[in-house]
């Protein structure tokens, strides 16, 4: 794990994507959780929420997050169901997809739980310049992608999407 200074303080969201949550029959154990895995790994968390599969809510949610934080974590709403539509909203207000983050984390899903990683669509996308990674809502999943992925790409990540120009930052090849 990187030390405090790493993030430099990056400012990040985290959005939960539940009927139940929303509706209070659910207390939100993953929103909680990406908070304080956030927060323990040196990050700012400068936005949350809690919104309902509704395309309206997400959307807003994602805008109002982009304008505050450096990266968006979206919790919810990558399964086949008919009500899991996180994926589909943020896609469509996505101008770039980063699909190695979705592949890898369907792979280490595969090692740790089998077949059950097929039913995931996790994906990372660049909303404006804001990355923007949409994850299941179960509490080992969030672990798995903030732990095993994102905590340590967040500051490379954040810093390539923002450069329009001039040279890379040095904190990693591509």
């Amino acid at each position: 794990m990187r030390a405090m200074g790493e993030t430099g303080g990056i400012g990040v969201a985290v959005i939960v994507v539940s009927d139940a949550v929303y509706e209070g029959r659910r207390r939100d154990v993953s929103g909680e959780k990406a908070a304080r895995l956030f927060e323990e790994a040196g990050y700012r968390v400068v936005y949350r929420s809690v919104v309902p599969n509704n395309p309206r809510h997400i959307y807003g949610a994602v805008h109002e997050a982009a304008a505050k934080a450096g990266f968006i974590l979206a919790i919810g709403g990558t399964g086949p169901s008919p009500r899991d539509i996180t994926v589909d909203v943020v896609e469509k207000l996505a101008w770039r997809h980063l699909p190695g983050f979705g592949e890898l984390f369907r792979r280490l899903t595969y090692e740790r739980e089998g077949v059950k990683a097929i039913y995931t669509r996790a994906e990372l996308y660049l909303v404006s310049s804001t990355p923007v990674a949409v994850i299941p809502g179960a509490p080992g999943a969030v672990e798995l992608a903030l732990k095993e992925i994102l905590l340590d790409a967040i500051p490379h990540l954040v810093e390539e999407a923002a450069r329009i120009e001039g040279p890379h930052g040095g904190r990693g090849g591509h």
